[in-house]
C-alpha cells in the first residue's frame, strides 16, 4: 500500500474530478481508520495511507454504490421491505428520517436478539406493545390503580424504545440496509443465517466480505452517513415510484 506524499488533499490526485465524487469526498466519505485497523478483505478499496490514516479508493465506491443502488431500487420496486439498522450514535437520526420517509423498518437504539431467526416471537411483542398502546389510548387503564398505571406506562415506554421502529415489520424483509456492520455484527450473523441480502456501508476495518452489497465507506461521520444515506433515499424513492406507476390501472 503506498503512503500519500505528494499532494496536500485526496480531491489533487483526482483529475478531472466528477461531482459525484467531489460531494463524497467534501462529506468525508474516503476518510477510513487507523492504518493499523485495517482489515485484509478491504486491501482492493484503500487508495493509500496519509498520516496513518487510511484513504477509501472513492472511485471504487462509486462503482460499488450504483450496483447497491440498483438492487435496492429493484427490491423496492417489487413492493419489497428494506429493513435499516444504524445504532451507532452519527447513524441513529438519519436512518429513522429515511426509513420513515420510506415507510420501511428500522433499528435504531439497539438490534434485537432473534429479530430475524426469531421472529414470530418478536412479532408478538410488537403486538403486545400495540395492544397496551390500544388499551391506554381507550382508557382501558382507568380500571388499575395509579401504580398500576405507572408500571403500564413504564412497560409502553421500554417496548416502543425497542420495537417502535419495526411495527411495519409484519413478515422478513426482502433486504437489509446496515451502517455500521462492525458494530452491528450480530445483525450480520442473523441475516447470513437467513439468507437475507445485505446491503451495507464498509469502513476500512470491516469484513467486506461478510455484505452482498457493500459500499466501501467511512461509516462514522456524521456528514458521510447522511450523503450516502440521502443517495440510498433517493433510490428506494426511485423504486417505489416505478412500483406505483406498475400499479395504476391501464
Amino acid at each position: 500500500m503506498s503512503e500519500i506524499t505528494v499532494s496536500n488533499t485526496f480531491s489533487e490526485l483526482i483529475a478531472p474530478i466528477d461531482p459525484e465524487i467531489e460531494a463524497m469526498l467534501k462529506a468525508g466519505v474516503h476518510l477510513g481508520h487507523s492504518k493499523r485497523k485495517n482489515h485484509p478483505a478491504m486491501k482492493p478499496y484503500i487508495f493509500g495511507v496519509r498520516n496513518t490514516i487510511s484513504i477509501i479508493d472513492v472511485v471504487k465506491t462509486k462503482e460499488k454504490m450504483a450496483s447497491a443502488l440498483e438492487f435496492l431500487k429493484g427490491v423496492v420496486s417489487r413492493a419489497g421491505l428494506i429493513l435499516f439498522v444504524g445504532t451507532r450514535p452519527a447513524a441513529r437520526q438519519v436512518i429513522r428520517e429515511v426509513a420513515e420517509k420510506a415507510h420501511m423498518p428500522y433499528f435504531v437504539e439497539r438490534w434485537i436478539g432473534g429479530t430475524l431467526t426469531n421472529f414470530k416471537m418478536i412479532r408478538r411483542r410488537v403486538e403486545y406493545m400495540e395492544q397496551l398502546e390500544h388499551e391506554r389510548a381507550s382508557g382501558g387503564f382507568e380500571k388499575y390503580t395509579k401504580k398500576e398505571r405507572l408500571m403500564k406506562d413504564e412497560e409502553i415506554a421500554r417496548l416502543v424504545r425497542n420495537f417502535d421502529g419495526i411495527r411495519v415489520l409484519k413478515r422478513i424483509p426482502d433486504a437489509v440496509f446496515i451502517v455500521d456492520i462492525t458494530h452491528d455484527s450480530t445483525a450480520i450473523q442473523e441475516t447470513r443465517r437467513m439468507n437475507i441480502p445485505v446491503v451495507a456501508l464498509v469502513d476500512t476495518n470491516a469484513d467486506v466480505k461478510l455484505v452482498d452489497w457493500a459500499i466501501p465507506s467511512n461509516d462514522d461521520a456524521l456528514p458521510a452517513v447522511r450523503y450516502m444515506l440521502g443517495r440510498i433515499a433517493d433510490a428506494i424513492k426511485e423504486g417505489q415510484q416505478h412500483a406505483e406507476k406498475i400499479a395504476e390501472p391501464v
